[in-house]
């Protein structure tokens, strides 16, 4: 019985299964990433749906036929690592954290929204005019800046706000 719920595939059956969990990984992470900030900050109903759906989908392709505990273990280990990877890369470098978040994008100018990343982020003026609301504001004329965060958030800066400056940090600066 014991053996029966400990069981494992074969070496060359758990290799096998890391490279295919690999490759799925890194092709859901290129996949998400396409999809747009967006997607990452205002989770659907569909949005939620599509998640699971896509769980399930490659799951089959992770592991195939094998449902060993040993299987499921090696699929998970390889998850978490390449997760664990990802992490430390993007903290670790500003290129990479660029290529895999992106950059803050305007949204909306001085009461104008820009119709171009409007759309090539996949955004409806409906979804701002609710990020506008939940800011407090209900008309456009009143925003200086609207910007689609990395996360996915919206922030708004009022027209009337007071501007803050800080000091820009310059990294690697050398002095004498």
């Amino acid at each position: 019985m014991i053996h029966r719920i400990f069981d494992a595939p074969s070496l060359s059956g758990a290799a096998i299964i890391a490279a295919k969990t690999a490759v799925i990984y890194l092709f859901l992470i290129v996949g998400l990433r396409v999809l747009g900030k967006r997607e990452l900050g205002q989770l659907s109903l569909y949005d939620l749906v599509m998640i699971i759906v896509l769980g399930n989908a490659v799951q089959n392709a992770m592991i195939n036929n094998d449902n060993t505990l040993g299987g499921g273990l090696v699929a998970a280990v390889v998850l978490l690592v390449l997760n664990r990877l990802f992490n430390e890369a993007v903290a670790r470098s500003k290129r990479v954290e660029r290529l895999m978040a992106g950059e803050p994008v305007l949204i909306v100018s001085d009461g104008k929204l820009l119709d171009g990343p409007l759309k090539r982020q996949g955004l409806t003026i409906d979804e701002v005019m609710a990020a506008l609301r939940e800011h407090g504001i209900d008309d456009l004329s009143e925003v200086h800046h609207c910007v689609l965060e990395v996360d996915g958030s919206i922030s708004v800066v009022p027209r009337h706000a007071p501007l803050l400056k800080s000091k820009r940090h310059y990294r690697g600066l050398r002095l004498p």
